[in-house]
């Protein structure tokens, strides 16, 4: 499994042969100018809930690869409503893949299209590929909920949000860390914008001093699992 950082909360996802991305914010994110979206190869599109910010670019992807949306009913019949393929889950919800065991999990936040109207309750994912399973919390808050996901699998990398302001912050990650027994840590949805940049040294520090693995991976940078 190789995961790629594209930028505040997006994500590539190689499983194989299959190529699967997470809330494609591109275009639109400054410190992403050298990812060309037209380069992306997607056979699925994860999408964790319906702020600008992790839909931006879903369409104009989905258009020239015809790749599967999967998300919450509402985001996916939004985009099947424009003619585009989905697969909707809900809450507690999992489905077998080719590329693996998905499930839909709670996440404590809003979700709102960009006009504002209703993008269904937001998610985060859980996917259990053939030798690793990883957690995609997407923007979150700490929730007791975590301390569910270790009961049913071991996680192997959970990448989460670390920006604070909008979602946890590093001290609240690190408690997330302990619910959901994992102590590899891929952080995410940070430095974007001035309401969630972080101090990158002293985040990993704050991990470290707890015996955990913060990475920070570069725009464009790979972590292979």
């Amino acid at each position: 499994m190789k995961i790629t950082f594209y930028g505040h909360a997006s994500l590539g996802i190689q499983i194989k042969d299959i190529y699967i991305l997470v809330d494609p914010f591109i275009t639109a994110n400054e410190k992403a100018s050298a990812i060309d979206i037209l380069t992306l190869k997607a056979d699925y599109i994860l999408v964790t809930h319906a702020h600008q910010d992790h839909i931006l670019d879903v369409e104009a992807i989905a258009k020239r690869t015809g790749a599967v949306i999967v998300s919450n009913f509402e985001i996916v019949t939004h985009y099947q409503n424009l003619g585009l393929e989905g697969h909707p889950m809900n809450h507690g919800g999992s489905w077998d893949f080719e590329f693996g065991k998905l499930k839909y999990v709670n996440a404590i936040h809003t979700s709102s299209f960009p006009d504002g109207s209703y993008g269904g309750q937001p998610g985060g994912f859980v996917l259990e590929g053939e030798h690793k399973t990883i957690y995609i919390a997407g923007d979150t808050a700490l929730t007791m909920d975590m301390k569910l996901i270790p009961m049913q699998t071991n996680i192997d990398l959970a990448i989460l949000p670390i920006g604070d302001n909008f979602t946890m912050g590093v001290d609240d990650a690190i408690i997330a860390s302990d619910f959901i027994a994992c102590d590899k840590i891929l952080g995410y949805h940070f430095d974007t914008f001035g309401y969630i940049e972080i101090d990158h040294e002293e985040a990993k520090r704050k991990f470290y001093d707890k015996d955990k693995d913060l990475m920070l991976l570069e725009i464009g940078e790979s972590v292979e699992l």
